[in-house]
């Protein structure tokens, strides 16, 4: 288990990322995959011992809430919830972090979360003291557990942990893109920051949305759908740049009987204080994902995955 701050929440070492559970927008709930495709995806989750799952009050509209809270009611195995507040432009005073956390556990069904995290730095009208000191209240009122960021470069990081720690409470994580395919907190001092000021990085689209899994190759192309339609890592000459690492992730796969997928989100395990957090539509996909958990690729195998996964750096 991964501890968040001291005498605070333990969660696993992997989570579900629930972007995709009531949002038709950018995924095609509704249409391809409904609630009780989720709803399996959840029991399945908690079946294999992932029992931490990320949420935020924008997925899907507060949709995403919405079914996890009806999730949690049904289920007596214990849940670790973390959701995020949006700073919206109109949102500038202490009270709109107070009432946006309301309306997330009325949805949610919750008294409190474990993790509340801030999902963009912006600052608009509230700047981030006032920002911090707010939901440092609501800590001390109970109504979250710990303080997490989303998407904060590595001086964001300090200022906001700074903030924080005049209150007297650590900042815990930062929810930032990491994967194979996307290194980039490894060059821009955020990963450094994170191991510095003793915080977990939660990693989302740590399949890099599925290129990673092997199921996108040139052999097999067509035009990507949804969210993945305006991204050109989906495109012919994207995947082309990628099948060197996939030949790796499938190398490594077989020694451990694990399939591209696990291996990726394992090595992302491997290098300390990450959690992936990626996406499940379904009970197929969640127990994919926890193939990931209970095992560890040698030292040599993963040197083989970051060398050929540089460019990505």
């Amino acid at each position: 288990m991964v501890k968040l701050v001291p005498n605070g929440p333990d969660i696993a070492p992997l989570g579900v990322g629930t972007w995709s559970w009531g949002d038709s927008l950018f995924w095609q709930y509704g249409k391809d995959y409904g609630a009780r495709d989720v709803q399996q995806a959840f029991d399945a989750s908690l079946a294999a011992g992932v029992s931490f799952f990320d949420t935020a009050e924008v997925y899907g509209l507060g949709k995403s809430e919405e079914l996890l809270g009806q999730f949690i009611q049904g289920t007596a195995t214990p849940v670790v919830v973390a959701t995020k507040y949006f700073p919206l432009p109109w949102r500038f005073n202490t009270q709109a972090v107070a009432d946006a956390l309301t309306a997330s556990l009325k949805r949610l069904q919750l008294p409190m979360v474990a993790l509340y995290q801030v999902h963009w730095p912006f600052d608009f009208l509230m700047g981030q003291k006032t920002l911090m000191n707010a939901l440092a209240d609501e800590v001390k009122q109970g109504r979250i557990q710990s303080i997490g960021v989303s998407n904060y470069s590595a001086s964001q990081m300090h200022q906001a942990h700074s903030y924080l720690a005049e209150r007297g409470i650590p900042l815990a994580v930062n929810q930032v893109q990491y994967s194979l395919l996307h290194r980039k907190i490894e060059s821009n001092g955020v990963l450094s920051a994170a191991k510095e000021l003793g915080m977990t990085i939660l990693a989302y689209s740590p399949l890099a949305q599925g290129l990673v899994t092997g199921k996108y190759t040139v052999e097999t192309y067509q035009p990507p759908t949804g969210a993945r339609r305006i991204d050109p890592r989906f495109n012919q000459n994207g995947l082309r740049k990628i099948e060197p690492v996939i030949s790796v992730l499938k190398e490594v796969g077989q020694c451990h009987d694990k399939t591209p997928a696990q291996v990726a989100l394992n090595w992302l395990m491997g290098q300390g204080d990450v959690v992936p957090i990626p996406g499940a539509k379904n009970a197929q996909q969640a127990e994919q994902n926890a193939g990931a958990l209970g095992w560890s690729m040698t030292l040599e195998e993963q040197e083989k995955i970051r060398a050929v996964t540089t460019p990505w750096l």
